[in-house]
C-alpha cells in the first residue's frame, strides 16, 4: 500500500520522514490564519477525507471534459488505501463528487496514481498510470458508468492496458500518458529499461507495448518523470529531470518518420539562470514552441518558467520568469486558447507552501501574475499537479495536503 510521501525526481523517490511530515502539517495549519492576497477569487470545491472510498493526497491535477466536469486521481485513499479515480460533476455553481474506482494495490490492479493528469480517450475512457501495482506500475483505463459523453459501447469499469513486468519494459510510470490521432498511447517510466534510466514507450490500439527509447544516463539524460507531449506531426517532446552533459536534466525530442523514431537532445540545462531539474515535461503550442518549468535553480534558486522555440535547425531558450523561493513548477504548464501559460509552484509563494501563477504574452515579452498563494490549513498547500483552465479563464487544480482533513483539496480560481 502506498505511503504518503514527498516524491521528487531522484531514482529512489525521496520519502518524507515522519518527523518532517508532522512538522509540515503543523506549520500548514498554523499558517491557515494568514490571509491571501487573492482569497476573493479562490474557493475550495472539494475536501478529500480519506474516509470510506474517498480519496486522499491528489498529486495529479484535474482535467475538464466538454461539459465542464472534472476528473482526477488521488495517490492514497479509496476503500483499500491505494488511491482513487474521481469525478466532480458540475451542477450550476456546485459540484457532485463521485469515486469512480478504488485501486486495490495488487498485481491485477494499480496502486498510487502519481503526478500525471488523466486523459479522455476516444471521447469515452479515462486513461492514466499508477506508480505501483502490477509488478512495476500499470497503465489503466477507467470507463465511468453513465458517462454522458461516452458514445461507444463497452462495459463500465477499470481495465489494465499494460502491466510493467520485468524492469526491461520500464518501471514506475509516474506522469500519465498522451494519445495521438490514431489512438496510440505514449508515456514514460522514470526508471527501468535497458540502462535503468527510464524509457519512452508506445502502447498501440491493440495493446502492444513498444519501447521507443531507452535513456542511457549520458548526454541524453535520465529519469523522465512526466509524460511526453505530442505535436501536430506526431513528434514527441519531453524532459528528463537528471542527466545531460551538466547533470541538470535535458529537453528531448523523439522525431517520427514512418515507423522509426530518432531521439535528439534539444537543450541541456546548465544549472545557471536557465535552472535545473525540469521534472514536469513540456507543453507545445500551435507554432511548435515548448513551454516548461524547472523545479530548482534559476537566478533566485526557486526554479523558473521557460520557452524553447524552434529556429531553423536549432532551438532558442528564453527565460520567462524566475521564482525566488523553493520549490518551483513540478508539473506541466497549461496553455489556454489566448496563449497564456498557467502553472503551480510546490513550495513558492508568500507562505512557502505553494502558489498558482499566470504568464501572459504582451508585445514580445511576458507579464507574470501571482494568482494565488496557498496559506495552508483549510485552503490547502503543496500543489504538485497541473491546472485545468476553462473557456472563461477559470482555473482548477489540487493541493496534496490541507483542507478539512489535511488530505488535500480541489480548488477553483475565478476571474
Amino acid at each position: 500500500m502506498p505511503q504518503r510521501r514527498n516524491i521528487l525526481f531522484t531514482s529512489s523517490h525521496i520519502r518524507k520522514t515522519a518527523g518532517t511530515l508532522f512538522a509540515l502539517i503543523g506549520l500548514v495549519f498554523v499558517m491557515s490564519a494568514l490571509p491571501s492576497a487573492h482569497a476573493q477569487n479562490y474557493r475550495v470545491i472539494y475536501n478529500f477525507t480519506g474516509v470510506g472510498n474517498d480519496g486522499a493526497d491528489p498529486y495529479g491535477g484535474p482535467i475538464l471534459d466538454s461539459l465542464g466536469n472534472l476528473y482526477g486521481t488521488t495517490y492514497l485513499g479509496g476503500s483499500l488505501g491505494s488511491g482513487t479515480v474521481y469525478a466532480l460533476l458540475a451542477q450550476g455553481s456546485s459540484w457532485k463528487y463521485a469515486t469512480l474506482h478504488s485501486f486495490r494495490g495488487e498485481r491485477a490492479d494499480g496502486s498510487g496514481p502519481g503526478f500525471g493528469s488523466l486523459i479522455i480517450y476516444n471521447n469515452c475512457d479515462l486513461i492514466g498510470t499508477t506508480e505501483g501495482g502490477g509488478n512495476f506500475g500499470v497503465v489503466f483505463g477507467e470507463r465511468p458508468a453513465g458517462n454522458p459523453y461516452c458514445k461507444s459501447g463497452g462495459r463500465a469499469g477499470e481495465r489494465l492496458l499494460h502491466v510493467f513486468g520485468n524492469g526491461q519494459d520500464g518501471e514506475q510510470p509516474l506522469g500519465g500518458v498522451v494519445a495521438d490521432a490514431d489512438g496510440n498511447i505514449y508515456g514514460t517510466t522514470s526508471q527501468g529499461g535497458t540502462y535503468g534510466g527510464g524509457i519512452v514507450y508506445e502502447i498501440s490500439r491493440t495493446g502492444v507495448e513498444t519501447i521507443l527509447y531507452n535513456f542511457t544516463g549520458g548526454n541524453d539524460g535520465f529519469n523522465p518523470v512526466a509524460a511526453p507531449t505530442i505535436d501536430a506531426q506526431g513528434n514527441l517532446y519531453g524532459t528528463t529531470s537528471l542527466g545531460g552533459a551538466d547533470g541538470n536534466g535535458v529537453i528531448f525530442e523523439l522525431a517520427k518518420s514512418g515507423s522509426n523514431w530518432t531521439e535528439s537532445t534539444l537543450y541541456t540545462f546548465q544549472g545557471l539562470s536557465d535552472g535545473q531539474n525540469p521534472v514536469g515535461g513540456v507543453t507545445v503550442d500551435k507554432n511548435g514552441n515548448l513551454f516548461g518549468g524547472t523545479f530548482f535553480g534559476g537566478d533566485d534558486g526557486g526554479g523558473n518558467a521557460y520557452e524553447l522555440s524552434p529556429s531553423g535547425t536549432s532551438w532558442n531558450f528564453t527565460l520567462l520568469h524566475s521564482f525566488s523561493t523553493y520549490y518551483g513548477p513540478y508539473n506541466k504548464l497549461t496553455l489556454d486558447s489566448k496563449g497564456n501559460v498557467y502553472g503551480t509552484c510546490n513550495g513558492a509563494g508568500a507562505y512557502g507552501v505553494g502558489s498558482v501563477f499566470e504568464l501572459s504574452p504582451s508585445n514580445g515579452s511576458w507579464t507574470f501574475t501571482d494568482l494565488y498563494d496557498f496559506p495552508g490549513g483549510a485552503n490547502g498547500a503543496m500543489p504538485w499537479g497541473s491546472v485545468a483552465v476553462d473557456a472563461k479563464g477559470n482555473v482548477f487544480g489540487t493541493t496534496s495536503i490541507g483542507g478539512s482533513n489535511n488530505d488535500g483539496v480541489v480548488f477553483e480560481i475565478t476571474e
